[in-house]
Formats: C-alpha cells, sequence, structure tokens
C-alpha cells in the first residue's frame, strides 16, 4: 500500500517533504504534483526505479525521460547549452514545459534516447516541487503521471493511489494541480520544433 501525505499547497511541511526524500534515496518510485500535470519521480541513480517507472508507463528506453531541476546552473549541468537557448531557457524558466536537449556526459547512459543522446529537462513552477527539490538537492527523474492507454494524465491524488496503490511508494496530495502535461520543445536542432502541445504556450519557439 502507496504512502499518502497530504500536503500543505503554499507552505509544504519539511517535515513530510524530509521523509519523501528519505524514501526517493531509498529506491521509492513517487507521484508528485507539478504546474502542469501530476507526474512519476525516482532518485536519478536509481536503475531499478527508473525500470518501475518504465513498467507503470509501459515505455521502453526510446521514451525521453525528464529530468526535473531546481534551475538553470542544474540544467547546464546535464545538458549542454549554448547561449541562445540559455536565452531561451531563461525567458521561459520556471514553467509548464519540457525542454530536449543533447545530454553532458553527467547522464547516466540508461536515462538517454539510445540514438540520439537527448533527453528532457524541465524547471516547474510549482510550491511542493520546489521545495521537494531543494531538500532533495538534486533532479528528479520523472515522467508525466499518463496510464496506458490514456491521452491524459491522472489529476486526482486519491484516485493515483487507488490505481497505483501496489506500483508506487508514496503518493504527495498537493490538491489539484492541472489536467494537461507540459509544452514539449525539442531544442536540439537548429530552430526549436514544438513535439507536443500542452500547458506552456508554444508561440514563443514557433518560428523563433
Amino acid at each position: 500500500m502507496a504512502q499518502y501525505f497530504q500536503v500543505h499547497p503554499e507552505n509544504p511541511q519539511r517535515r513530510l517533504l524530509a521523509q519523501a526524500v528519505e524514501m526517493l534515496r531509498g529506491g521509492a518510485v513517487v507521484a508528485y504534483p507539478t504546474d502542469s500535470a501530476y507526474a512519476l519521480g525516482c532518485h536519478l541513480e536509481d536503475k531499478q526505479a527508473l525500470e518501475r517507472l518504465r513498467r507503470i508507463r509501459r515505455v521502453d528506453e526510446r521514451h525521453n525521460m525528464t529530468l526535473v531541476c531546481r534551475d538553470l546552473a542544474e540544467i547546464a549541468t546535464f545538458a549542454k547549452v549554448d547561449n541562445p537557448t540559455y536565452r531561451l531557457l531563461k525567458a521561459h524558466t520556471p514553467g509548464p514545459y519540457t525542454f530536449i536537449l543533447n545530454a553532458t556526459r553527467e547522464v547516466p547512459r540508461r536515462m538517454l534516447h539510445p540514438k540520439r543522446r537527448t533527453l528532457g529537462l524541465r524547471i516547474p513552477d510549482h510550491i511542493i516541487t520546489r521545495a521537494l527539490l531543494d531538500e532533495l538537492g538534486e533532479p528528479l527523474m520523472s515522467t508525466t503521471l499518463i496510464l496506458p492507454g490514456e491521452d491524459m494524465p491522472l489529476t486526482d491524488p486519491w484516485e493515483i493511489r487507488q490505481s497505483l496503490e501496489h506500483e508506487v511508494d508514496l503518493v504527495i496530495d498537493g490538491g489539484h494541480c492541472g489536467f494537461e502535461p507540459t509544452t514539449v520543445v525539442d531544442l536540439t536542432g537548429e530552430a526549436p520544433v514544438i513535439v507536443r502541445r500542452g500547458k506552456g504556450d508554444p508561440a514563443p519557439f514557433e518560428g523563433a
């Protein structure tokens, strides 16, 4: 049975977040709120937890996992960012976007697309997520909580617990946070490419 933490959406209880981080470092898979929808997350270095994420989503290694980061400095550790890309990121983070970028050598190979060496990165604008990342002190490996056969993410934390009570270790209830996944923008080429339209406004990247 998954544990269930009710976390205040404006003043997150540090005690609960510290427990969540302890679980993540111990191999847990966690469902948590973001500024676009609920997501699944695990520790960056945990291979078994990553495989559990993929089983829940029923995706293979070609599916880009996302590193959820605290700030642009953290993104620059894991992705190759030139000056024009940095300016784009700075203008649109934090926010409901996932950016596909070329990975640096700091990224574990198991996280990367097997042929492209790319990964998704994002900086969410959500109080609970940012507090969790601050407590963790490093990025969270993550994927949107869209179950197999569904087009939209789960939105109700209690429903998430009922659906995944034997597949995740913890559900962080931060209340309703929306039902649209992030807008995904591929920044690996000469011009931005919209891969998925979601909550973030794609207009700034069209024709950029």
